[in-house]
């Protein structure tokens, strides 16, 4: 039985669909009230803004946080927000909006507070904001923003007045220190500049990920917690705002009291969380919210498009055209591993050396003799081979960490040892993070910071490198995604959406956000590769064969994701499609990295999509991808019908009511030209996913009840020879979703012959084919006549009351 929680809202305030909005300098709140009439037309009930505290001048997403007490001038201060939210309300919308408790930017003349640190050092009033470790680097904070060792770049630090100047960096001086030769007046600072390759081993500052410009916040402390979520609290009790999504909450010391305290605070206003659940994992269930930001809904929706079949035919003939190593993309388990690993030992070195001191610290006092005689060198070894051996990001206090740190990943962590005695390290890591060995200060700070640092280990492992490694089928490197294990049968699907129903109905569900790798189209068009695997390989052997040896690709690899990249986005700008596989191979770090160039790899790179992709053999690929429009057609609106009416709260990301595709961030991010209300001639027309879109959500605005937490998930059935290819499901008994799976195998084996899908009760009206209704057991065939999908609604019979929802 899945334990109570608190309810995170009453059910009236709950969104019935959100729309997500990229604000930026060149589109403030001004622009965003200037496209509520046209977003209000579309039938969402709520705006879901990006984050709208003080950010970095010029900052393009807002997750680098300066001041949280100001709403972002650039956007228009708290009155540009205050005026968006009354324009908003007057067309019927309410305001969800993103915020950022894990970090702030680390850009001391833009953060007052940060500045202060470096000023007065751990005096400041403000320090117990920061995580910052002040026993290592002789109690100084070290700052990465030097271009070359410090002796090299001496004669470019300059004092002006009472601050310490390095090109476009500015910091405050300690009081009394002005005056002092450069090098005695560096040495009496609070701070340290440095190279910035020494972040990598030096640093003493929790990070969001291994990104050094934004340092940890310590929200854990109620006093800090006040301070950096008053202005959005206050915000929230008087109206402006009405919801929540919460950044990165894993990054956090702990993520339960966190999200108990926002909830009593906020007054349990509807808030989801930026969770990525594993395979398998579920949110804890004593979070007070109302569920995940919905890349668990994400990978669901898109495995349905994806043959489980076709997909291990792809993966053979991938592993065949580009001969990867196992550990290094050919195998999707030790792909993981190897980049954990790589991760663990580089990226987050430093994370790793602070880990490592916590529990030499906490066996070399420990009354108990078990803990004992424990090298730094055999705890250090075990923590890494526990953590790499992790599958999903972090332990959570209100989840028992013996699942999480599993006895199985222990024994596997004891085969790095060859003396057995030594091996017992394992057991005393594991030990301490189950919290065997005591509750003290120090065992909740290494508990802390394992977990913080397996979260920060999963995201950039996995997402930011095995995804970048492992590509015979680029939709499924996709955040929350399994690319081991890509395709989600129909019965998986119902059984997750059931669940969904049943234990967070008001939880987020997405399909395209700002930091999805490829948007939904994309995923969608590559998806139908797995229907015809051998095609797709002859076409990729005949372009490989035209684009010449001069430029061809650098790699297998790379050449397998070039084209898919082509694929999925269709003819598209030469420019956007290497820019997005420079930062391919970047994140990849098998050949260069961003830290760790190769020149003539990346122009090798360059070269390869100027004449491949980009040049004359890329007609060929366009030409499959034009061939296969009617089964592409088919997985992008059922995608959108499905996500728009299964459990949960839709949230679309702007412009994808229309066709949308786009690469990786910033690639995603480009600003999106609404038009006036009712102006249907923007993106070339309503078009089918337009159609599908409005339809799905004046239904939900219409019928709320059916959708909401009262109401109920129903799978139907199809029978016939072709049933397996028709996916439906009954929202309450009063909607209909039907939607066609796997087109091109439906093609291939003659059509639907017959099949049909048995309704509920009834009868039942078109949503998207005004003066159609069926009854009973309707044909598929002639469900899907004109459209791959079908969206129907129960017809009230006279004299009888609706449900009101």
């Amino acid at each position: 039985m899945t334990p109570e929680r608190p309810s995170p809202v009453s059910p009236a305030s709950v969104p019935s669909a959100t729309y997500r909005l990229q604000l930026q300098p060149s589109f403030p709140f001004k622009a965003a009230a200037a496209a509520v009439p046209y977003l209000a037309s579309l039938g969402v009930s709520h705006l879901h803004l990006s984050p709208v505290l003080e950010a970095v001048p010029g900052s393009l997403h807002g997750y680098d946080v300066v001041d949280h007490a100001r709403v972002r001038a650039e956007l228009g201060g708290e009155e540009g927000l205050r005026a968006l939210s009354r324009t908003a309300r007057e067309h019927g919308l309410g305001l969800v909006v993103d915020i950022v408790p894990n970090h702030m930017a680390m850009s001391p003349r833009h953060n007052h507070a940060l500045w202060e640190v470096l000023r007065e050092g751990p005096s400041s009033p403000y320090a117990r904001w920061f995580d910052i470790d002040w026993q290592a680097q002789d109690g100084r904070l070290l700052l990465p923003v030097l271009g070359a060792p410090l002796g090299e770049v001496l004669d470019d630090l300059r004092v002006d007045g009472d601050v310490l100047r390095y090109h476009e960096h500015a910091f405050p001086l300690r009081d009394g220190t002005a005056d002092l030769p450069l090098p005695r007046l560096l040495d009496a600072q609070w701070y340290r500049p440095a190279w910035w390759r020494l972040a990598r081993t030096e640093l003493n500052y929790r990070r969001f990920f291994s990104i050094s410009e934004l340092i940890g916040v310590r929200v854990e402390d109620p006093e800090v917690f006040e301070a950096t979520h008053g202005t959005v609290l206050r915000l929230l009790h008087e109206g402006v705002i009405d919801g929540l999504r919460v950044d990165h909450p894993d990054g956090l010391a702990d993520p339960d009291a966190y999200l108990e305290r926002l909830h009593r605070a906020s007054g349990g206003r509807w808030t989801v969380v930026e969770k990525i659940l594993a395979d398998g994992e579920r949110l804890p269930a004593a979070w007070p919210v109302a569920g995940t930001t919905g890349y668990d809904a994400l990978r669901h929706v898109d495995g349905l498009f994806t043959d489980p079949a076709g997909y291990g035919q792809l993966l053979d003939r991938y592993r065949r055209f580009a001969a990867p190593q196992a550990d290094l993309g050919g195998d999707w388990a030790a792909t993981v591993r190897r980049a954990a690993y790589e991760v663990l030992t580089h990226e987050l070195a430093t994370e790793l050396d602070r880990l490592t001191r916590v529990a030499h610290r906490l066996c070399a006092a420990a009354p108990d003799p078990a803990l004992r005689d424990r090298a730094p060198w055999a705890l250090r070894t075990a923590l890494v081979e526990l953590l790499v051996r992790l599958e999903v990001y972090r332990p959570y206090t209100s989840v028992d960490a013996a699942a999480v740190v599993t006895e199985e990943a222990a024994a596997g962590a004891r085969h790095a040892f060859t003396v057995p005695e030594e091996a017992g390290a394992v057991d005393v890591v594991r030990g301490l993070v189950l919290g065997r060995y005591g509750d003290g200060p120090d065992h909740v700070e290494f508990r802390t910071r394992f977990a913080q640092t397996a979260s920060a280990l999963r995201a950039k492992s996995v997402e930011d490198t095995a995804f970048y490694r492992y590509v015979p089928l680029l939709s499924a490197t996709e955040v929350g995604g399994d690319p081991g294990r890509p395709a989600v049968s129909p019965q998986e699907f119902h059984a997750y959406c059931a669940r969904v129903q049943r234990d967070w109905p008001a939880t987020g569900t997405v399909v395209s956000t700002h930091d999805t790798k490829r948007s939904v189209d994309v995923r969608a068009a590559l998806a139908v590769l797995t229907q015809c695997p051998a095609r797709w390989a002859d076409v990729l052997t005949e372009a490989a064969g035209a684009t010449g040896t001069d430029e061809g690709p650098p790699d297998g690899q790379l050449a397998w994701a070039a084209w898919q990249t082509v694929f999925g986005l269709g003819p598209a700008d030469r420019e956007r499609v290497r820019e997005a596989l420079l930062k391919h191979v970047r994140e990849a770090g098998t050949h260069t990295t961003w830290t760790e160039q190769d020149p003539s790899y990346e122009e090798a790179v360059a070269r390869f999509v100027a004449a491949g992709p980009g040049g004359a053999p890329g007609a060929r690929v366009t030409a499959l991808r034009e061939a296969l429009a009617p089964h592409i057609r088919a997985n992008v609106l059922g995608t959108a019908l499905v996500h728009l009416t299964m459990p949960g709260v839709p949230d679309l990301y702007q412009g994808t009511e229309h066709e949308y595709l786009a690469l990786v961030d910033p690639d995603n991010r480009r600003a999106v030209d609404f038009p006036a209300a009712g102006d249907e001639g923007w993106a070339g027309g309503p078009g089918a996913k337009a159609a599908v879109t409005r339809a799905a959500l004046a239904l939900r605005a219409r019928r709320p009840g059916v959708f909401g937490d009262t109401g109920t998930y129903e799978p139907l059935p199809a029978e016939g020879p072709a049933a397996a290819h028709c996916v439906a499901f009954a929202r309450s008994g009063r909607t209909v979703t039907a939607v066609t799976r796997l087109s091109l195998r439906l093609a291939e084996a003659g059509g639907w012959r017959g099949t049909t899908l048995p309704l509920p009760p009834g009868r039942w009206a078109d949503a998207l084919a005004p003066g159609r209704e069926f009854a009973g057991d309707a044909r598929v065939a002639d469900l899907f006549a004109d459209t791959p999908v079908a969206l129907l609604e129960r017809v009230e019979e006279a004299g009888t009351r609706g449900d009101g929802g």
